[in-house]
């Protein structure tokens, strides 16, 4: 018999939805549990219309979600007014009564309350995300629940085995490794939540690689990478021989990122590559970043369709990062045909053939970026090729791909 799954997240980001639709077609989907959820012709959804509100239809689901969905709004409504207010005594990491910590812990307390009913409504498991699974996890134990486990990132005990040596390599960029904060408590509760799934689920093979540092044994593992967002127009590519590169960098501005390889690699083909960079500072006390910026177009943020609509503007985009559970702005870059220069430790492995739809060089090697931006300067024409290359890739493997392979995952 199929089972039926209690699926819990917060914030409900493009995975996310995608998992709960596909466990919703698959008749899979007890109940789904979020902090905010809006729906189409909602009053949720018509206040997102409202300019200062816009956030609100960044939460918006499917329809057919609607009858399973429960919302705990009160901890994240708080974390966003409290961020666009200022208050960041309220949402600082762990501590903070709005924190991202506090949002996750209380819908997964709220998870776990309401348990014993979904048990007794036929519910057979529990599926939810780091972070916010451990309270959950432990009823489930109890009433016999089988326990899925969604790990979206690498394990904490690979990032601080592959991370810390950077603070030795780059100094000046240390500051900007913010990762390395998590009190005792909370990488506890990373681990229990480990140790209590019965099966775990991640999106590329990286990611599967790490949990061969935690100490102990672990619950089978399946990789089923996401999918690519909605395919962009043909483009017309103008990248020609003696022509500027265009070169996009979106994402976290940290170290963790590769950002510093990804400067000193520019630095070194000036004036022939344009760099632009969207995210936000991690770190308001690194000079180094300060400096690399002020050398470069910089956007602090900017709505997921203007990224979009960069990308194709753009002939490359640098994802050079050296810890990612998978990057997904590696998938958004592909469907608008811009093709992607990404390491080892992102899910590029999982979604790039070397040379033909992209291009994968080794994590931390400043002079593996700069070769490859430099053979693109000498052929040009290669951005073209693995652009269109890149755009067949996104149109096998829509989000609805991803939801379907998870559904069928947890049918079995």
């Amino acid at each position: 018999m199929t089972g039926k799954f209690v699926f819990s997240h917060p914030t409900g980001n493009a995975n996310v939805r995608a998992a709960a639709n596909g466990l919703a077609q698959s008749g899979q989907l007890a109940a789904f549990h979020t902090a905010i959820a809006a729906f189409p012709g909602s009053w949720l959804d018509r206040l997102g219309a409202v300019g200062p509100l816009a956030e609100l239809r960044r939460r918006s689901f499917e329809p057919a979600l609607a009858p399973f969905t429960h919302t705990w709004p009160w901890r994240e409504a708080g974390r966003l007014l409290a961020g666009r207010t200022g208050w960041e005594a309220l949402v600082r990491p762990e501590t903070g009564a709005f924190s991202v910590d506090a949002v996750y812990q209380s819908l997964d307390r709220r998870v776990a309350t309401g348990l014993g009913q979904a048990a007794k409504a036929g519910a057979t498991g529990v599926y939810a995300y780091e972070d916010g699974a451990a309270g959950a996890f432990r009823a489930a134990k109890n009433l016999g629940l089988k326990c899925y486990y969604d790990l979206p990132i690498g394990y904490w005990r690979a990032a601080q085995r592959l991370l810390a040596p950077e603070r030795e390599r780059w100094p000046a960029w240390a500051p900007t490794l913010v990762g390395f904060g998590d009190s005792a408590a909370k990488l506890g509760r990373k681990d229990e939540e480990l140790r209590l799934a019965d099966r775990i689920f991640v999106a590329s093979r990286f990611t599967a690689d790490t949990l061969r540092d935690y100490p102990g044994p672990l619950a089978p593992v399946e990789i089923i990478p996401y999918g690519f967002p909605p395919v962009g127009e043909t483009r017309i590519y103008t990248a020609h021989p003696g022509r500027v590169l265009k070169l996009l960098f979106v994402g976290g501005l940290s170290q963790r990122k590769g950002v510093a390889n990804l400067f000193a690699a520019v630095a070194a083909l000036a004036p022939h590559i344009e760099l632009t960079v969207v995210g936000h500072k991690s770190s308001d006390a690194c000079p180094a970043l300060d400096a690399a910026l002020a050398r470069h177009r910089w956007i602090p943020s900017l709505p997921h369709a203007d990224i979009l609509h960069l990308m194709r503007a753009h002939d490359v985009l640098a994802f050079p990062s050296l810890f990612e559970g998978f990057g997904l702005v590696i998938t958004e870059a592909m469907s608008q045909g811009t093709p992607v220069i990404t390491t080892d430790r992102t899910a590029g492995p999982d979604l790039i053939e070397h040379g033909h739809n992209g291009w994968l060089v080794e994590a931390g090697s400043t002079e593996a970026l700069q070769a490859a931006l430099a053979e693109l300067l000498h052929r040009p024409e290669a951005v073209a090729r693995a652009g269109r290359a890149a755009q067949e890739s996104a149109r096998r493997r829509p989000w609805a791909v991803y939801g379907h392979e998870l559904a069928v995952a947890l049918a079995q």
